[in-house]
Protein backbone atom coordinates (compact mmCIF):
# COMPACT_ATOMS: atom_id res chain seq x y z
CA UNK A 1 0.00 0.00 0.00
CA UNK A 2 1.13 3.57 -0.45
CA UNK A 3 1.41 6.29 1.68
CA UNK A 4 -1.20 9.27 0.88
CA UNK A 5 1.48 11.46 -0.99
CA UNK A 6 2.74 8.11 -3.20
CA UNK A 7 -1.66 7.73 -3.74
CA UNK A 8 -1.98 11.37 -4.61
CA UNK A 9 0.73 11.28 -6.93
CA UNK A 10 -0.51 8.28 -8.89
CA UNK A 11 -3.71 9.45 -9.21
CA UNK A 12 -2.73 12.15 -11.42
CA UNK A 13 -5.50 14.61 -10.55
CA UNK A 14 -3.65 16.50 -7.51
CA UNK A 15 -0.42 18.03 -8.89
CA UNK A 16 -1.35 21.19 -7.40
CA UNK A 17 -2.14 19.71 -3.94
CA UNK A 18 1.49 17.98 -4.27
CA UNK A 19 3.02 21.29 -5.30
CA UNK A 20 1.39 23.51 -2.74
CA UNK A 21 2.37 20.46 0.24
CA UNK A 22 5.71 20.90 -0.81
CA UNK A 23 5.83 25.07 -1.28
CA UNK A 24 4.56 24.56 2.51
CA UNK A 25 6.95 22.66 3.66
CA UNK A 26 4.60 19.87 4.87
CA UNK A 27 5.65 16.86 2.41
CA UNK A 28 7.64 15.14 5.49
CA UNK A 29 5.21 15.54 7.54
CA UNK A 30 2.37 14.28 5.41
CA UNK A 31 5.03 11.53 4.37
CA UNK A 32 5.34 10.44 8.61
CA UNK A 33 3.37 7.38 9.90
CA UNK A 34 0.82 9.42 10.79
CA UNK A 35 -2.04 8.43 10.82
CA UNK A 36 -4.14 11.52 8.57
CA UNK A 37 -7.05 11.92 7.58
CA UNK A 38 -6.50 14.02 4.73
CA UNK A 39 -9.57 16.00 2.93
CA UNK A 40 -7.47 16.29 -0.80
CA UNK A 41 -9.08 18.76 -3.31
CA UNK A 42 -8.87 17.84 -7.03
CA UNK A 43 -6.86 19.95 -9.72
CA UNK A 44 -9.86 21.71 -10.55
CA UNK A 45 -11.15 22.83 -6.90
CA UNK A 46 -7.80 24.57 -7.18
CA UNK A 47 -8.59 26.38 -10.82
CA UNK A 48 -11.99 27.21 -9.38
CA UNK A 49 -10.10 29.74 -6.92
CA UNK A 50 -10.13 33.51 -8.11
CA UNK A 51 -6.95 33.80 -10.81
CA UNK A 52 -3.66 34.50 -8.73
CA UNK A 53 -4.94 32.93 -5.62
CA UNK A 54 -2.71 29.64 -6.05
CA UNK A 55 0.40 32.09 -6.81
CA UNK A 56 -0.11 34.56 -4.03
CA UNK A 57 0.01 30.98 -1.35
CA UNK A 58 2.71 29.53 -2.98
CA UNK A 59 4.29 32.72 -1.81
CA UNK A 60 3.41 33.20 1.41
CA UNK A 61 3.96 29.72 2.63
CA UNK A 62 2.52 30.19 6.43
CA UNK A 63 -0.83 31.19 5.13
CA UNK A 64 -0.59 27.87 2.75
CA UNK A 65 0.57 25.86 5.07
CA UNK A 66 -2.26 26.98 7.65
CA UNK A 67 -5.00 26.33 4.47
CA UNK A 68 -3.17 22.72 3.99
CA UNK A 69 -3.78 21.98 8.02
CA UNK A 70 -7.38 22.66 7.34
CA UNK A 71 -7.87 19.93 4.98
CA UNK A 72 -6.32 17.30 7.28
CA UNK A 73 -7.22 15.45 10.89
CA UNK A 74 -5.34 13.81 13.09
CA UNK A 75 -6.14 9.95 13.07
CA UNK A 76 -7.51 7.47 10.56
CA UNK A 77 -11.07 8.83 10.04
CA UNK A 78 -13.44 6.85 7.55
CA UNK A 79 -16.71 8.44 6.14
CA UNK A 80 -18.41 5.89 8.73
CA UNK A 81 -16.49 7.41 11.54
CA UNK A 82 -16.57 11.34 10.03
CA UNK A 83 -20.54 11.69 10.01
CA UNK A 84 -21.02 10.74 13.61
CA UNK A 85 -19.87 14.23 14.61
CA UNK A 86 -21.16 17.32 13.20
CA UNK A 87 -17.40 18.93 13.25
CA UNK A 88 -13.73 17.73 13.84
CA UNK A 89 -10.49 19.68 14.90
CA UNK A 90 -8.23 19.86 12.08
CA UNK A 91 -4.52 20.37 12.31
CA UNK A 92 -4.83 24.08 11.78
CA UNK A 93 -7.17 23.97 14.98
CA UNK A 94 -10.43 25.95 13.27
CA UNK A 95 -13.30 22.45 13.65
CA UNK A 96 -14.14 21.31 9.94
CA UNK A 97 -17.82 20.88 9.36
CA UNK A 98 -19.36 17.47 8.21
CA UNK A 99 -22.37 16.89 6.83
CA UNK A 100 -24.16 13.73 8.09
CA UNK A 101 -26.62 13.11 5.36
CA UNK A 102 -26.11 12.64 1.64
CA UNK A 103 -24.41 14.46 0.31
CA UNK A 104 -21.13 13.30 1.97
CA UNK A 105 -19.85 16.96 2.77
CA UNK A 106 -16.93 18.95 4.13
CA UNK A 107 -17.96 22.43 5.19
CA UNK A 108 -18.64 23.74 1.48
CA UNK A 109 -16.60 20.93 -0.44
CA UNK A 110 -18.76 17.79 -1.52
CA UNK A 111 -16.42 14.20 -1.21
CA UNK A 112 -16.92 12.95 -4.43
CA UNK A 113 -14.25 9.78 -3.17
CA UNK A 114 -14.39 9.09 0.08
CA UNK A 115 -12.53 6.39 2.11
CA UNK A 116 -9.01 5.66 0.01
CA UNK A 117 -7.40 3.87 2.50
CA UNK A 118 -3.36 4.18 2.65
CA UNK A 119 -0.95 3.24 4.23
CA UNK A 120 -0.75 6.55 6.87
CA UNK A 121 -4.37 7.46 6.59
CA UNK A 122 -7.47 7.66 4.66
CA UNK A 123 -8.09 10.41 1.73
CA UNK A 124 -11.51 11.50 0.69
CA UNK A 125 -11.25 13.47 -2.44
CA UNK A 126 -13.09 16.62 -2.92
CA UNK A 127 -14.40 19.05 -5.25
CA UNK A 128 -13.82 22.52 -3.59
CA UNK A 129 -10.61 24.34 -1.35
CA UNK A 130 -11.84 24.54 1.84
CA UNK A 131 -10.92 27.69 4.19
CA UNK A 132 -11.15 28.01 8.07
CA UNK A 133 -13.23 30.41 9.10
Amino acid sequence: MATILETAAAAGCFQTLLAAVDAAGLRAALESAGPFTVFAPVDAAFDALPPGTVQTLVDNPPQLARILKFHVLAGSHRRSDLVLKPEWSSLEGAPVPIRRSEPFEVKNATVVTADVVCDNGVVHVIDRVILPG
